[in-house]
């Protein structure tokens, strides 16, 4: 038997936390890269490929129940090159097995992910997720897999190339225009978006779909953008209904904020207790957009108390946001966030329990294994009213439950927090909290993404190339499209909360690094990894989005905003371009091509840019009056009469006598408007017709 006579194996000098947490495993795990595949073409082993990572529940199980396991590792030594993958860092190895295991299951994939390779080519020749060590429930068990997936490559070892070729073709026939003819599909938009999302949505708990439910911050977004735009009251409603109940169930930690991963029922009760730094992000957005275009308090209090999440658990001292907060503590899912009934009653007073039992609906049977998992039945304003309390005693006995829930659970074991900093996800945050700052007001949360912004710009850009990923002072891994397009989004947010030079400039690195080494010859798309990555089985161009936005929709969003704010037609060319090919090629699931759609309505109705010229603290207060509103296709940048080095174009939008406003539609500019009272009469009248066209707003 091969087994490994060391005490680690060749993932302990990773920076993954996920690969680390493996490095002492008797399989003889290999990270991807030269030696492992090397291996595996001179000793003609198939590679058994594991991806998951670090907070994914059932990654752990797997290996608890077989990656320990001395027997199955002594097998999987024997017979395979066995490699372990972060998906979070490889991304792009994720997307190829994930949608192998589509075409080839006919079922979605997930985590673990377990495929088969052959040691050449590295086409799957079996792949699948989580099996259990023994056959249990139908499943195969691992050890059995094992050798019958060995046997089978070698009995078929001169059909493997062919295999391996029909792959390579299916996978192709997956990217955007395969399969498109000749014939008119007509015209996308993101009306057939929401067309499609009406008849998913869920009319009694919100959101789209059944069990398990995602929070899909792509549909919401959409949605959010044809809510402002008046289009119907049921899309207002939809986006109320989901972003309430959302807010107020167990997918979101009603003791110290942010949001879990997904809910396991329709209710949103239960989650999947993982913390994505993704969603947070995505999330916050969207509940800053809808507070600035409902005007709810409740949707900026669930804004506010994400950021401070943010901040408190996944901002390194550094600055850069970490990726992730485990499921699992103490070996349980969920043991940190619930609650025993007789914990709650001793750490609260009477009147305290009281409040709490009424809320959470503490009166009837534990909801999670015994357990209670918060969910917030009524409104604090309601309980109060029910046990007599005026508004502001009721907010008072609310806080400190809060303060005491908090302060007791800090002293329980937390989970594991995957302390790598991914670019894409950091670029995700930084939008994220320079939009949710300047929208309601919160400096902090704009200092937050300022300090990750400098963090990245020193410790994973070099100028020119772009990592995507670091750890204990190493970063690593050349950057992938997402990294650089949700960077730049990221600097396009910042820049309009406040004004640096040196965002814009990095910004233009960037945006010249996608056009120069993610652009295919053949085609106006851009790939997922750049020209010079390492050569992989298929390589993708994204289209459809995902748990995040496609990489080519943020592309084409960036690049259109980028070319008009600094005169760079040859961005917007490449937006337009771009936008012609794939819109098309979305025409049979538009909604799953949300963010592609956004940006092809910014290309089809216009951006509208405000450049505030002036002193800057009197640029800043004009602009965030504008920034109090949500307009979706509305940039709005205060930039001091001073600033030098500007792009032509901007240099042009110069402050005179007074403070200047410059309103311009792409490329064209009205007479600028002089002074404070010109701008304010501008204002309201913009004002006065947005309200006057759609009642639903505020």
């Amino acid at each position: 038997m091969n087994t490994l006579n060391r005490s680690a194996n060749y993932l302990s000098e990773e920076t993954s936390p996920y690969l680390l947490q493996h490095a002492h495993n008797p399989v003889e795990w290999y990270p991807w890269g030269a030696e492992a595949l090397t291996r595996a073409r001179s000793e003609d082993r198939p590679i058994l490929l594991s991806i998951g990572y670090s907070a994914c529940h059932w990654c752990h199980v797997m290996e608890r129940e077989s990656f320990e396991d001395e027997a199955i590792a002594n097998v999987m030594n024997t017979l395979f090159i066995n490699i372990k993958v972060d998906r979070e860092e490889r991304p792009d190895l994720d997307r190829i097995y994930q949608l192998a295991h589509q075409l080839l299951t006919r079922r979605a994939g997930g985590w673990p992910l377990t495929a088969f390779l052959t040691p050449i080519e590295h086409a799957p020749l079996f792949i699948g997720t989580y099996f259990p060590p023994r056959k249990h429930h139908g499943m195969p068990g691992f050890a059995d897999l094992l050798k019958q997936v060995s046997k089978h490559y070698h009995d078929n070892r001169s059909r493997v190339s062919d295999h391996a070729q029909a792959i390579r073709e299916a996978l192709m026939q997956t990217e955007p225009g395969a399969d498109l003819t000749n014939e008119r599909t007509g015209t996308i938009t993101v009306f057939n978006a929401a067309e499609q999302l009406s008849t998913e949505f869920d009319n009694l708990h919100g959101g789209f779909g059944h069990a398990p439910k995602f929070p899909h911050p792509t549909y919401l977004s959409l949605l959010l953008r044809l809510a402002a735009d008046g289009n119907s009251t049921s899309t207002s409603e939809m986006i109320s209904k989901t972003l309430t109940k959302m807010a107020d169930r167990g997918l979101c930690d009603q003791v110290a904020g942010g949001f879990y991963r997904y809910s396991v029922d329709d209710r949103w009760c239960i989650p999947h207790f993982e913390k994505m730094l993704y969603d947070n992000a995505q999330l916050l957005t969207l509940y800053a957009d809808a507070h600035a275009l409902f005007g709810r308090e409740d949707f900026r209090t669930v804004a506010l108390r994400t950021g401070d999440w943010v901040m408190a658990e996944m901002q390194s001292p550094s600055g850069g946001y970490f990726s992730t907060l485990d499921a699992d503590s103490e070996g349980e899912e969920g043991r940190y966030y619930v609650w025993q009934a007789e914990e709650l009653h001793t750490l609260l007073d009477s009147q305290e329990w009281s409040f709490a039992s009424d809320i959470f609906g503490l009166d009837g049977t534990p909801n999670f294994e015994g357990r209670w998992h918060l969910n917030r039945e009524k409104r604090v304003e309601d309980t109060g009213q029910d046990l007599g309390l005026s508004k502001t005693q009721a907010t008072r006995c609310w806080q400190q439950i809060q303060n005491k829930l908090r302060q007791r659970r800090q002293q329980r074991i937390p989970p594991a927090r995957d302390e790598k900093i991914l670019t894409s996800w950091n670029g995700l945050m930084i939008a994220a909290m320079a939009r949710a700052g300047r929208r309601l007001n919160a400096p902090q949360l704009v200092s937050s993404a300022t300090r990750a912004i400098d963090f990245i710009n020193v410790n994973l850009w070099d100028g020119t190339h772009l990592h995507a990923t670091t750890r204990l002072g190493k970063a690593h891994i050349n950057a992938y499209l997402d990294d650089y397009v949700f960077l730049a989004n990221g600097l396009l947010e910042l820049l309009q909360a406040r004004w640096r030079h040196q965002d814009l400039q990095f910004a233009r690195g960037l945006l010249d690094g996608v056009m120069e080494r993610f652009r295919d010859d053949t085609s106006s798309a851009f790939y997922f990894t750049s020209n010079e990555h390492e050569k992989l089985l298929h390589r993708t161009r994204p289209l459809m989005d995902d748990a995040i936005p496609s990489g080519n929709a943020v592309a084409a969003k960036v690049l259109f905003a980028f070319g008009h704010l600094t005169g760079k037609t040859d961005y917007v060319s490449a937006a337009g371009q771009l936008l012609s090919e794939l819109v098309p090629a979305c025409a049979r699931y538009p909604a799953g091509a949300c963010a592609l759609l956004e940006a092809d309505d910014d290309r089809t109705h216009g951006l509208e840019l405000v450049v505030i010229r002036g002193q800057r603290e009197t640029a800043e207060r004009w602009a965030a009056h504008l920034h109090r509103d949500y307009h979706p296709r509305q940039l709005v940048f205060a930039i001091d009469s001073h600033e030098s080095g500007l792009p032509t174009v901007l240099a042009s939008k110069s402050a005179l006598d007074q403070p200047a406003v410059y309103v311009c539609q792409g490329f064209q500019c009205d007479a600028p408007l002089i002074g404070e009272q010109a701008f304010e009469s501008w204002r309201q009248e913009r004002l006065d017709s947005v309200y006057s066209d759609s009642p639903s707003k505020r």
